[in-house]
């Protein structure tokens, strides 16, 4: 089944702009879901069939991370199940504009939905270190374990880590924090993020494969890619009540 093929920039920016921080979308998620609307929506079909190995192989996942993912994004409304045969799966995958969930708010009032432009812009004002409404927002983005080490932690072990220090005139963006270990923040002290994960692979604490991960995660964060969730009180008040 075919359509009008969709807008891959509009899709594009939608997606990272709107859909990953209000969904908080982890990586797995992100892989997946940008494979499929690539291989589905973006060549004009309304309805794709697929495997778990084919999208394993395709978003350079395991098949043990790539059906939860299909799982989390199926209950936001991403993507519709209609049928799972020997054939493999066949969905309906969702564009962003087309998924309820994102923009609940402004849809029941009324009011447009949040554009791309004034989202980033309030997060890039946002100082997510001195505001304790969305400190814990990226301690959420984590998902409960240390940016560095990736032991999980808790309200007692953890902590915010500027990846560029403070004393280095590091800002309190959310591309320059990270939630952390007791452990790590102490030992980091001012070197940088990319020189202390080093340290950590050295020391035997990361895999090559988890070093590896960690600087990818790095250069997403600093990229600006890595958005936290902000609470919903707080969204609206940051985006004007849009």
């Amino acid at each position: 089944m075919k359509s009008k093929k969709t807008n891959a920039e509009v899709v594009w920016k939608q997606f990272e702009d709107v859909m990953v921080p209000r969904l908080d979308l982890c990586l797995a998620d992100r892989a997946v879901y940008s494979h499929l609307v690539r291989h589905s929506r973006l060549e004009g079909k309304l309805q794709f069939r697929f495997s778990i190995a084919w999208l394993a192989e395709g978003a350079r996942l395991c098949k043990e991370t790539v059906r939860p993912a299909l799982r989390r994004l199926s209950d936001h409304g991403a993507l519709r199940v209609l049928e799972r045969s020997k054939a493999g799966h066949l969905v309906e995958v969702h564009v962003p504009e087309e998924i309820p969930a994102i923009w609940p708010d402004a849809r029941e009032a009324g009011k447009p939905a949040p554009t791309p432009k004034s989202l980033a812009a309030s997060l890039e004002e946002i100082d997510f270190f001195k505001t304790p409404e969305v400190r814990q927002a990226i301690h959420a983005r984590e998902r409960g374990r240390c940016f560095y080490c990736l032991r999980q932690t808790n309200g007692r072990m953890q902590c915010l880590d500027h990846v560029v220090p403070q004393a280095e005139a590091g800002r309190n963006s959310y591309r320059n924090l990270v939630s952390c270990c007791v452990e790590c923040n102490a030992k980091k002290g001012v070197r940088p993020a990319d020189e202390f994960l080093r340290q950590l692979y050295r020391e035997r604490c990361l895999s090559p494969l988890d070093l590896a991960g960690r600087i990818r995660a790095l250069d997403a964060l600093t990229s600006g890619k890595l958005r936290p969730q902000l609470p919903a009180p707080f969204f609206e008040r940051c985006t004007g009540g849009l």
